[in-house]
């Protein structure tokens, strides 16, 4: 396996500008990307940390209204959990990798800690942790080196699909301890090797721990375990709990009362996500011994595995605040609940700051409350962590406007005059393209087959685009949507077959058959701008196929190659020869950078010296080759020999998307956590190597 190291860039090609951030933080409406753990100051009523789910940690100390990155050049950007020193909230520990299950919860690489409130970090327990995500830390208020740290595995459907192939993905599960403040660690016997979605440590009784096994998808070993000597035996919970089709699980236990615990029973998931409504919420009122069910509904619609969390208000025992789809509270200790209506759905994070204040974190940013959910003030302003799919569009003609998906946050674009990006169309916003032709034309989507929308006037106003594609079509989350460069009324669409329209998008119909194995959908699509016959697709079971009829038939080129299962753009068509395709892989352990310069018969490896990191995108620029990855964005000049990282400036975050501007010479790239940035490029290398 390579090496995972930083390269300095290549001698004679150190480039005049950095990578300039385009945004959105945050697009209009005040919404930012997922926050998927925040920790507030146990002194300071302003001062907030948060994580974005791939947008690492952020600071504020003006209670919002200003935000400072503060891990951008850390290893990794995904982010599960972070927890503040009682004592001294200069003290901050971050455990990356989310653990909240989807496709897009990426793994993390260890825990990072700071001790000067985030000035530097140390990367703690990389081969403890690695591949794997952190649900909580918890730390021992009367002994501040003592941490807790729950860890689950990488999420998706299938399993681990989010773990992209990482070595240490299968480590273990469970409880972890440390007595010198994260330097080493120690896996707590006593628990199941399962997932641990939640821990939550008793302040007056800091010896008391609550560990919630939740694997989401189920186990007959799924359930609240107690230990009463700080994690060295432990207890399953029974006293009313469930024991049947439980999935995650969340819990809570009081600041103001040692004996008051809540906590919230997810129904597990089937193997496709569905399912995995609310099962329950319950109450102790004795440390656990014995539960009382709490009339909480159902409000984590059929994705509880994804939403679930718990907070009880450190001043009121009384008073707790559920998560899901929306958010619920109690003021009467669960007796009754009530709907709080929130800025935005799908909510992670639940925390009162020092002076009172509700705070929590959703797929829209984070929000604050100061009469616990009645009414809110949105926190987002400068918070860039927005999270972009594949794929982007840039216009033609003014470097200006950008077009893409967001995860939860609809389809954006970017305003020429204002440089604010609009939203266009609502829910997870997909595939995007504009029609190099005619630029008033464009198509956007959100998630499903045939959720296709198209403007002709520029975004003005949208219509319906999806007539003839099937709505029960497999797909890959999205469905990947090109327009041939030379005619663009012809528009190929793919869920797991090729769908055509050579009328602009007024209407598709299916070509081909099943390009997938039977099971899988196409999660990339490119044709050829040299012989737009010639098109080529990969579907998220492995297979990469060619097609020389304009997708009508195809041919297997190559198969078992894995990745991750939603859209991406890892086929990359030489734009001056249809034979010359290279193949991105979202993989550890394989060759990610790969080249066929006879139309697939035979191909190479380009890795030559590029870290062992999933490689989600490629393009080409004169003789040099590109690489969008997990850890931002990579080039080389001499046929893969030898990469090095592209320009400065970049924050290390999974670079989703690349787009090059050969007109302008610039380089545009969306990310998963951090929103979209551009880079100056100089003249094209000239070609190089064979």
């Amino acid at each position: 396996m390579r090496p995972f190291v930083a390269l300095a860039l290549l001698p004679g090609l150190a480039l005049a500008q950095n990578w300039q951030e385009l945004g959105p933080s945050p697009i209009a409406g005040g919404f930012t990307g997922r926050v998927s753990a925040l920790a507030v100051s146990h002194i300071d009523p302003n001062k907030y940390y948060v994580g974005g789910a791939d947008g690492g940690v952020w600071l504020t100390t003006n209670g919002g209204s200003t935000w400072k990155p503060l891990t951008d050049q850390q290893s990794t950007s995904a982010v599960g959990a972070i927890a503040l020193d009682p004592g001294n909230d200069e003290v901050i520990y971050v455990g990356t990798g989310e653990a909240n299950y989807a496709n897009h919860s990426r793994y993390g690489l260890g825990m990072l800690k700071s001790t000067d409130g985030g000035k530097t970090w140390a990367l703690l327990g990389q081969s403890v942790f690695a591949g794997r995500t952190f649900s909580k830390i918890a730390i021992d208020p009367t002994s501040p080196q003592t941490v807790y740290a729950a860890i689950a595995a990488a999420g998706g459907f299938p399993e681990l699909a989010a773990a992209k192939g990482h070595p240490l993905a299968s480590g273990p599960l469970g409880v972890f301890k440390s007595t010198d403040g994260g330097q080493t660690w120690a896996h707590l016997t006593g628990l199941p090797q399962e997932a641990c979605t939640d821990i939550a440590l008793v302040p007056g009784a800091p010896n008391v721990l609550y560990a919630a096994i939740g694997r989401p998808f189920g186990s007959a070993s799924n359930g609240i375990y107690r230990s009463v000597n700080g994690g060295t035996t432990w207890s399953k919970l029974g006293g009313g709990l469930p024991t049947a089709n439980v999935g995650r699980i969340s819990v809570a236990s009081s600041a103001s009362d040692p004996n008051r615990v809540y906590a919230l029973f997810v129904r597990n998931a089937d193997a496709n996500g569905g399912g995995a409504s609310t099962l329950g919420g319950y109450r102790s009122d004795n440390q656990g011994d014995t539960w009382t069910s709490v009339p909480v509904g159902s409000f984590q619609s059929s994705y509880g595995w994804f939403l679930c969390a718990v907070g009880v208000k450190p001043t009121n025992a009384d008073v707790a605040v559920f998560a899901g789809l929306s958010l619920i509270r109690t003021s009467n200790a669960g007796g009754s609940f009530s709907t709080i209506t929130t800025p935005h759905v799908d909510h992670h994070a639940i925390a009162w700051d020092a002076s009172g204040r509700l705070v929590v974190g959703s797929d829209g940013g984070v929000f604050r409350s100061t009469n616990d959910g009645t009414s809110w003030t949105n926190l987002n302003t400068g918070l860039g962590i927005c999270q972009f799919y594949a794929a982007l569009s840039l216009h033609p003609d003014d470097p200006n406007v950008v077009i893409g998906g967001l995860q939860d946050n609809g389809t954006v674009v970017r305003n020429a005059q204002t440089r604010t990006w609009g939203n266009y169309i609502g829910g997870d916003g997909g595939y995007t393209a504009l029609d190099q032709l005619l630029p008033s034309r464009a198509f956007a989507q959100f998630q499903g087959s045939g959720n296709l929308y198209r403007t002709s006037n520029g975004g003005s106003a949208w219509s319906f685009s999806g007539s003839g594609i099937s709505n029960t079509d497999r797909n890959a989350f999205f469905s990947p949507v090109e327009i041939d460069p030379t005619t663009s009324n012809r528009i190929l669409a793919a869920t797991y077959r090729i769908y055509r329209s050579t009328n602009g998008g007024t209407s598709w119909t299916a070509i081909s058959g099943d390009v997938s194995n039977g099971s899988g959908s196409v999660r990339a699509l490119a044709i050829a701008p040299s012989d737009p016959q010639v098109v080529w697709a990969a579907t998220n079971d492995g297979n990469v196929s060619k097609s020389v009829d304009g997708g009508v038939t195809w041919s297997k080129m190559l198969q078992g190659i894995q990745g991750w299962p939603r859209v991406t753009r890892e086929l990359w068509i030489d734009p001056q020869d249809a034979q010359t395709v290279y193949l991105a892989v979202a993989r550890y352990g394989l060759d990610q950078v790969r080249r066929t310069k006879n139309g697939g018969v035979t191909w190479q490896t380009l890795d030559g010296d590029l870290p062992d990191v999933p490689v989600n995108c490629l393009a080409t620029y004169g003789s040099a080759i590109i690489a969008g990855t997990d850890d931002g964005v990579w080039w080389s000049v001499n046929d893969g020999a030898h990469w090095s990282r592209l320009a400065r400036g970049l924050p290390r975050a999974c670079v989703i998307d690349i787009k090059i501007d050969l007109v302008r010479r610039r380089l545009v790239a969306g990310t998963q956590g951090r929103g979209a940035w551009w880079l100056a490029l100089p003249a094209p290398p000239g070609k190089q190597g064979t």
